[in-house]
């Protein structure tokens, strides 16, 4: 018979010395577990918080213009008038706007954020604008529109006349802003018949559309193509000067002198003429600042114009450029003064001038005219 066979049964001490290694296995594993499990969530974590950083850029990317590494601020959307208005730095202007064009022009750029029209009645397209306006639906007290006395107009009897219509036509109560278009006076019912005493004394001319200020049918008045107005004391001080002001034609001395006597200038073909504005454009200073900040050309001169301290009234009736010419950016400071030099450091070239279209026997931007 073969020898029983015995089991070696552990001892009560070996038995707790097994039981309390057995747990200490199981603790073990449940730490290694537990770790894993922590190292997993911290990995996945930092994934998720890198992951939603990089969504975040990458959409500030998308939806910002690029600057290539430059710090480019905003410039100001408005500039304060003494009477305390605001009025939007860049417009839309309306001049040469074939019928047919200016209204979808006037209708994108309503869409997309301009809340200022530079028009005038000798454009004849003010119905146009005013029915665009309509269209849009943008209540009146958030838009600026601008208009202009025309030089037949300038008679004291016929300036509200002149002005109503214009009324009429932009489907308007009052204009925030009324410009007298040239410093030159016309006699009524002629083309151009040069009323001597009226270009002579324009007061007469200026007292009666500060009554229209008092009236409410005009909110803020100013000139274009003047320097000086009168030295009449004057109620009403011109809110604005308009006059052109472009790469070929900076004004650097008028633009000096308007800021030391508190005169804001809006500045008219600021690309230059419609035969300019290829050559403006391709300006090698403006297309290297273009490249640097990733901005158009356009862009670079319409920024170039607001940081300058002027309102800015680019014209186009095609869509992308309305829309273009409303996205401007300061300039980093090397940049706005190698422009500011460029500009300023060739001979001006003035590119609208109508005193031989009008038979004048003198130049309309002459210091002293001859009176």
């Amino acid at each position: 018979m073969p020898p029983p066979v015995y089991e070696l049964l552990p001892s009560a001490e070996e038995d707790k010395i097994s039981e309390h290694s057995s747990r200490r296995t199981h603790n073990n594993r449940v730490k290694k577990v537990l770790f894993h499990v922590l190292a997993v969530a911290a990995v996945m974590f930092v994934v998720f918080q890198g992951l939603r950083s990089f969504v975040r850029s990458s959409s500030k990317f998308l939806h910002a213009p690029p600057c290539h590494g430059r710090n480019l601020s905003s410039l100001p959307s408005h500039f304060t008038l003494p009477s305390g208005a605001q009025i939007p730095s860049v417009a839309l202007g309306v001049w040469k706007a074939s019928p047919g064009e200016v209204g979808p022009a006037v209708e994108t750029a309503l869409k997309s954020g301009y809340r200022h029209i530079d028009g005038a009645w000798i454009y004849g397209n003010e119905a146009e604008v005013g029915a665009a306006i309509k269209k849009s639906g943008i209540p009146r007290d958030e838009l600026w529109l601008t208009s202009k006395l025309w030089n037949t107009f300038h008679a004291p009897e016929d300036i509200e006349p002149a002005l109503d219509e214009s009324l009429a036509h932009l489907d308007t109560e009052y204009l925030d802003l009324y410009l007298v278009h040239w410093p030159i006076a016309f006699k009524r019912g002629t083309s151009n018949e040069l009323d001597v005493e009226l270009t002579a004394n324009p007061y007469p001319t200026w007292a009666k559309l500060e009554e229209l200020v008092d009236k409410g049918k005009i909110r803020n008045i100013g000139i274009s193509n003047i320097k000086n107005l009168t030295a009449n004391p004057l109620k009403h001080k011109p809110a604005v000067n308009q006059v052109e002001l472009n790469y070929w034609n900076p004004q650097p001395e008028l633009l000096q002198w308007s800021k030391e006597n508190g005169l804001l200038l809006e500045a008219y073909s600021p690309l230059g003429s419609s035969d300019q504005v290829k050559e403006t454009l391709r300006v090698p200073e403006v297309l290297a600042i273009a490249k640097e900040l990733g901005i158009t050309p356009a862009q670079v001169l319409i920024s170039w114009h607001v940081q300058r301290g002027t309102i800015v009234l680019p014209k186009s009736v095609t869509p992308s450029r309305v829309v273009e010419n409303l996205k401007v950016v300061a300039l980093p400071d090397d940049l706005f003064k190698k422009l500011e030099e460029a500009a300023t450091s060739h001979k001006p070239k003035r590119i609208l001038n109508p005193s031989k279209g009008w038979k004048l026997d003198f130049d309309v931007f002459d210091e002293n005219l001859p009176f």
